[in-house]
């Protein structure tokens, strides 16, 4: 009997083990081994994390992370290091990175600035690191981020390890069909480029107290920014770019997670889109009072025009969250959305393009199943739609070729000598086909 006991007690031992590793299946192994594991999961002695920066220059960890920044790919920084060229001596460089850093003499690059076009028009301002750079911080990004993680809640599914937009929308989804149709759809004014420094930095300081890292991480934020002959050092903000902003930004929202599943509110965020469902007027307007206090004391801002509180059952008082919009009981592809899809398929179906129809499709296939398989569950019409308009696109550009003249893809002419059928023969992906087959397996 005491035998079978203690079988059973192993067991038991050995399985809850096994449910703590596969939750931290993600982790780099090499730096967290199974005792740090189980000092994370029973909270580490003085619940705080100290002597991490001689795990930050391991080899092992900055070899760990040049393959993944490699495996990203990306442009070249400031000292225009490609990663063809860092490749070429990678054993050299990795081993003047860990010296560096072991004697405290390592400093950042400045950060390269880029502008790329936002979906409904203008630019956003994106920060490229030098190579090096990169491989440092998602150094550090693997040591430091099963710690945050650790302390996360659920609702939070934005650049987090086994979540992402789809567990969001299904979580949206299943609280709208639970009632909580009262929605704070809320928008915080330029997020990333206005987090304090110094709040920020006491938020990680709750867990961190390796003075090495700390003084690491603290250079990421102040890193100066080149934007042509223009230099200057930022004073808030989480550089948009940076491996380590999107886990920054997490935990300085993370006190609001906290604040809002306290109070018994339900909100699903990610990174810094977010929105609150209630079931009732009350609780909304109640719910965002509350929100709007703690954005005030965070030093952040609520934007004005972008933040509402409305019946999304009701027409016209919708919310817009992860590219859908939300509105009298159905989903549908909101149109910034569907705008920034026209404009990439527009990019790759110029007139002037002289490549072949079957070129031409082989590069846009990747671009429209990627589409498709994140709004498969908007409504039929807007896929037949876009099939519509791809066809057009190509046709015009095939006429091109043939005659020198532009025409129109809607052309009956056009249509008569290239029919869908044609563009079937040559494998273009078709969205309204993609969307009938889901249905049948659904």
């Amino acid at each position: 009997m005491q035998l079978k006991q203690a079988i059973s007690s192993v067991l038991e031992t050995t399985k809850q083990e096994t449910d703590i590793y596969d939750r931290w299946l993600w982790v780099e192994a090499s730096i967290w081994t199974k005792p740090m594991l189980t000092a994370l999961e029973n909270g580490v002695k003085g619940g705080k994390w100290f002597s991490l920066m001689d795990k930050v220059y391991a080899l092992v960890t900055l070899q760990a992370a040049w393959q993944q920044v490699r495996k990203n790919k990306g442009s070249h920084g400031v000292d225009r290091m490609s990663i063809e060229r860092f490749a070429v001596k990678q054993e050299q460089y990795l081993l003047e990175l860990q010296q560096a850093l072991k004697e405290g003499s390592y400093q950042p690059l400045p950060v390269k600035r880029v502008f790329i076009p936002k979906a409904g028009g203008g630019e956003r301002p994106l920060g490229i690191p030098a190579v090096k750079d990169r491989i440092v911080q998602t150094a550090l990004k693997m040591v430091i981020e099963p710690i945050f993680e650790n302390e996360f809640v659920e609702h939070s599914y934005g650049f987090r390890p086994l979540k992402g937009c789809k567990l969001a929308l299904r979580a949206v989804d299943g609280c709208l069909k639970a009632g909580q149709t009262w929605v704070v759809d809320a928008d915080l004014k330029s997020y990333f480029d206005t987090i304090p420094h110094a709040q920020l930095m006491a938020e990680v300081e709750k867990f961190i107290s390796d003075g090495k890292v700390l003084k690491l991480l603290q250079t990421y934020l102040e890193q100066d920014i080149l934007d042509g002959m223009k230099r200057w050092t930022p004073t808030a903000g989480t550089p948009q770019g940076a491996v380590v902003s999107p886990l920054l930004a997490n935990l300085y929202l993370h006190s609001l997670d906290k604040l809002m599943m306290q109070a018994g509110y339900t909100m699903v965020r990610y990174a810094d889109d977010f929105v609150i469902l209630c079931q009732s007027q009350e609780d909304a307007q109640n719910a965002l009072a509350l929100a709007q206090q703690w954005v005030d004391d965070k030093g952040l801002t609520l934007h004005p025009d972008k933040t509402h509180v409305g019946n999304c059952l009701v027409k016209g008082q919708g919310f817009e969250f992860l590219g859908y919009r939300f509105e009298a009981g159905k989903r549908w592809v909101r149109k910034k959305s569907l705008k920034a899809l026209k404009d990439k398929i527009r990019n790759k179906t110029r007139r002037s393009r002289g490549d072949s129809m079957k070129t031409i499709i082989k590069d846009l296939n990747p671009m429209l199943k990627g589409w498709f398989n994140y709004f498969k569950h908007a409504h039929k019409w807007t896929f037949s739609g876009i099939d519509g308009f791809i066809r057009r696109r190509l046709r015009s550009l095939r006429n091109k070729q043939r005659t020198g003249q532009a025409g129109f893809g809607r052309s009956k002419h056009l249509h008569q000598l290239m029919p869908n059928a044609y563009f079937t023969k040559h494998g273009l992906f078709t969205m309204k086909e993609a969307h009938a087959m889901a249905c049948q397996s659904r």
